[in-house]
Protein backbone atom coordinates (compact mmCIF):
# COMPACT_ATOMS: atom_id res chain seq x y z
CA UNK A 1 0.00 0.00 0.00
CA UNK A 2 2.65 2.27 0.63
CA UNK A 3 6.06 2.06 -1.49
CA UNK A 4 8.18 5.01 -1.00
CA UNK A 5 9.39 8.08 -3.25
CA UNK A 6 7.55 10.79 -4.94
CA UNK A 7 4.06 10.35 -5.98
CA UNK A 8 4.81 8.94 -9.52
CA UNK A 9 7.27 6.31 -8.09
CA UNK A 10 4.06 5.65 -5.46
CA UNK A 11 1.54 5.22 -8.16
CA UNK A 12 3.79 3.13 -10.49
CA UNK A 13 4.80 1.00 -7.91
CA UNK A 14 0.67 0.39 -7.30
CA UNK A 15 0.23 -0.17 -10.85
CA UNK A 16 2.54 -2.80 -10.91
CA UNK A 17 0.94 -4.40 -7.70
CA UNK A 18 -2.39 -3.96 -9.26
CA UNK A 19 -1.25 -6.13 -12.63
CA UNK A 20 0.22 -8.90 -9.95
CA UNK A 21 -3.05 -8.96 -8.43
CA UNK A 22 -4.50 -9.35 -12.03
CA UNK A 23 -2.16 -12.17 -13.10
CA UNK A 24 -2.58 -14.19 -9.87
CA UNK A 25 -6.57 -13.87 -10.27
CA UNK A 26 -5.87 -15.40 -14.15
CA UNK A 27 -3.84 -18.03 -13.04
CA UNK A 28 -5.98 -19.70 -10.05
CA UNK A 29 -8.63 -22.41 -10.58
CA UNK A 30 -12.19 -20.70 -11.73
CA UNK A 31 -14.64 -21.11 -8.78
CA UNK A 32 -11.82 -21.73 -6.55
CA UNK A 33 -12.19 -19.41 -3.25
CA UNK A 34 -9.06 -18.20 -3.33
CA UNK A 35 -10.06 -15.78 -6.86
CA UNK A 36 -12.79 -14.39 -5.08
CA UNK A 37 -10.23 -13.27 -2.11
CA UNK A 38 -8.11 -11.78 -4.58
CA UNK A 39 -10.49 -9.91 -6.35
CA UNK A 40 -11.53 -8.41 -2.42
CA UNK A 41 -7.49 -7.70 -2.21
CA UNK A 42 -7.28 -6.36 -6.02
CA UNK A 43 -10.67 -3.92 -4.82
CA UNK A 44 -9.42 -2.41 -1.89
CA UNK A 45 -6.20 -1.53 -3.67
CA UNK A 46 -7.53 -0.04 -6.94
CA UNK A 47 -9.94 1.44 -4.52
CA UNK A 48 -7.72 3.17 -2.14
CA UNK A 49 -5.54 4.08 -5.69
CA UNK A 50 -8.22 6.00 -7.28
CA UNK A 51 -9.48 7.84 -3.57
CA UNK A 52 -5.08 9.13 -3.46
CA UNK A 53 -5.28 10.58 -6.87
CA UNK A 54 -8.64 12.07 -6.96
CA UNK A 55 -7.53 13.64 -3.21
CA UNK A 56 -3.99 14.81 -4.60
CA UNK A 57 -2.54 14.10 -8.13
CA UNK A 58 -5.55 15.50 -10.24
CA UNK A 59 -5.84 18.35 -8.01
CA UNK A 60 -1.86 18.77 -9.02
CA UNK A 61 -2.51 17.56 -12.57
CA UNK A 62 -5.34 20.78 -12.94
CA UNK A 63 -2.55 22.87 -11.37
CA UNK A 64 0.37 22.10 -13.50
CA UNK A 65 -0.21 21.63 -16.63
CA UNK A 66 -1.80 23.16 -19.30
CA UNK A 67 -4.17 21.05 -20.34
CA UNK A 68 -4.72 19.80 -16.70
CA UNK A 69 -8.37 20.16 -16.41
CA UNK A 70 -9.28 18.03 -19.69
CA UNK A 71 -6.62 15.20 -18.57
CA UNK A 72 -8.30 15.34 -14.59
CA UNK A 73 -11.67 15.29 -15.99
CA UNK A 74 -10.34 12.10 -18.39
CA UNK A 75 -8.79 9.96 -15.64
CA UNK A 76 -11.43 10.90 -13.04
CA UNK A 77 -14.16 9.40 -15.63
CA UNK A 78 -12.41 6.16 -16.01
CA UNK A 79 -12.22 5.96 -12.15
CA UNK A 80 -15.66 5.97 -12.47
CA UNK A 81 -15.69 3.37 -14.67
CA UNK A 82 -13.35 1.09 -12.60
CA UNK A 83 -15.27 1.66 -9.64
CA UNK A 84 -19.17 0.92 -10.97
CA UNK A 85 -17.19 -2.77 -12.20
CA UNK A 86 -15.72 -3.23 -9.17
CA UNK A 87 -19.32 -2.59 -7.46
CA UNK A 88 -20.68 -4.98 -9.78
CA UNK A 89 -17.98 -7.77 -9.15
CA UNK A 90 -18.29 -7.34 -5.20
CA UNK A 91 -21.59 -9.26 -5.66
CA UNK A 92 -20.68 -11.78 -7.67
CA UNK A 93 -19.33 -15.08 -6.30
CA UNK A 94 -15.89 -16.78 -7.97
CA UNK A 95 -17.71 -19.62 -10.09
CA UNK A 96 -20.22 -17.38 -11.46
CA UNK A 97 -20.07 -17.00 -15.14
CA UNK A 98 -20.25 -13.62 -14.62
CA UNK A 99 -17.17 -13.08 -12.16
CA UNK A 100 -14.61 -13.68 -15.39
CA UNK A 101 -16.60 -11.89 -17.47
CA UNK A 102 -16.07 -8.27 -14.98
CA UNK A 103 -12.44 -9.23 -14.33
CA UNK A 104 -11.90 -9.48 -18.04
CA UNK A 105 -13.58 -5.79 -18.43
CA UNK A 106 -11.51 -4.59 -15.32
CA UNK A 107 -8.46 -5.65 -16.51
CA UNK A 108 -9.20 -3.73 -19.82
CA UNK A 109 -10.19 -0.63 -18.58
CA UNK A 110 -7.51 -0.56 -15.64
CA UNK A 111 -4.78 -1.50 -18.24
CA UNK A 112 -6.13 1.44 -20.53
CA UNK A 113 -5.97 3.57 -17.47
CA UNK A 114 -2.59 2.68 -16.49
CA UNK A 115 -1.08 2.94 -19.81
CA UNK A 116 -2.71 6.92 -20.20
CA UNK A 117 -1.20 7.57 -16.82
CA UNK A 118 1.97 6.32 -17.05
CA UNK A 119 2.56 7.35 -20.89
CA UNK A 120 1.27 10.67 -20.35
CA UNK A 121 -0.33 12.13 -17.15
CA UNK A 122 3.23 11.08 -15.35
CA UNK A 123 5.42 12.23 -17.91
CA UNK A 124 3.97 15.67 -18.10
CA UNK A 125 3.78 15.87 -14.48
CA UNK A 126 7.31 14.98 -13.66
CA UNK A 127 8.08 17.59 -16.63
CA UNK A 128 6.27 20.75 -15.01
CA UNK A 129 6.50 20.26 -11.18
CA UNK A 130 8.93 20.87 -9.05
CA UNK A 131 10.47 17.35 -7.28
CA UNK A 132 10.25 18.89 -3.93
CA UNK A 133 6.34 19.48 -4.80
CA UNK A 134 6.08 15.85 -6.42
CA UNK A 135 7.58 14.54 -2.64
CA UNK A 136 5.09 16.15 -0.75
CA UNK A 137 2.17 14.65 -2.82
CA UNK A 138 4.16 11.05 -2.53
CA UNK A 139 3.54 11.49 1.40
CA UNK A 140 0.14 12.60 0.76
CA UNK A 141 -1.16 9.89 -1.52
CA UNK A 142 0.82 7.59 1.58
CA UNK A 143 -1.55 8.94 3.84
CA UNK A 144 -4.54 9.09 2.25
CA UNK A 145 -4.46 5.33 1.15
CA UNK A 146 -3.95 4.32 4.95
CA UNK A 147 -7.20 5.80 5.40
CA UNK A 148 -9.39 5.78 2.19
CA UNK A 149 -12.44 3.84 1.99
CA UNK A 150 -11.57 -0.18 0.70
CA UNK A 151 -14.91 -0.79 -1.02
CA UNK A 152 -16.54 0.82 -3.96
CA UNK A 153 -18.71 3.97 -3.85
CA UNK A 154 -19.26 4.90 -7.03
CA UNK A 155 -22.29 7.94 -5.77
CA UNK A 156 -19.16 9.72 -3.83
CA UNK A 157 -17.60 12.32 -5.02
CA UNK A 158 -14.18 12.52 -6.57
CA UNK A 159 -13.41 15.36 -6.42
CA UNK A 160 -12.19 17.78 -3.63
CA UNK A 161 -13.48 19.00 -1.58
CA UNK A 162 -16.47 16.51 -1.02
CA UNK A 163 -14.10 13.32 -2.14
CA UNK A 164 -11.66 15.11 1.30
CA UNK A 165 -14.66 15.50 3.20
CA UNK A 166 -16.19 12.06 2.61
CA UNK A 167 -13.17 9.45 2.40
CA UNK A 168 -12.28 9.13 5.55
CA UNK A 169 -15.68 8.43 7.28
CA UNK A 170 -16.50 5.96 4.27
CA UNK A 171 -12.86 4.09 4.96
CA UNK A 172 -13.29 3.83 8.48
CA UNK A 173 -17.01 2.17 8.35
CA UNK A 174 -14.91 -0.09 5.33
CA UNK A 175 -12.12 -0.95 7.52
CA UNK A 176 -14.73 -2.17 10.46
CA UNK A 177 -16.67 -4.03 8.14
CA UNK A 178 -13.30 -5.74 6.97
CA UNK A 179 -12.55 -6.88 10.28
CA UNK A 180 -15.94 -8.19 10.73
CA UNK A 181 -16.42 -10.24 7.70
CA UNK A 182 -12.52 -11.05 7.89
CA UNK A 183 -12.45 -9.47 4.03
CA UNK A 184 -8.96 -8.66 2.52
CA UNK A 185 -7.01 -11.41 5.07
Amino acid sequence: MGHGGDVIAELTSDHREVDALFARIEQSVPEDAERKRLADRLTIELVRHSVAEEQYLYPAVRRHLADGDALADKEIADHLRVEELLKALEGVDAGNPDFNHLIVKLRTEVYAHVKDEEGCVFTELRAACPQADLEDLGEKVRTAKKIAPTRPHPGAPLTPPGNKLLAPGAGLVDRARDFVTGRGK
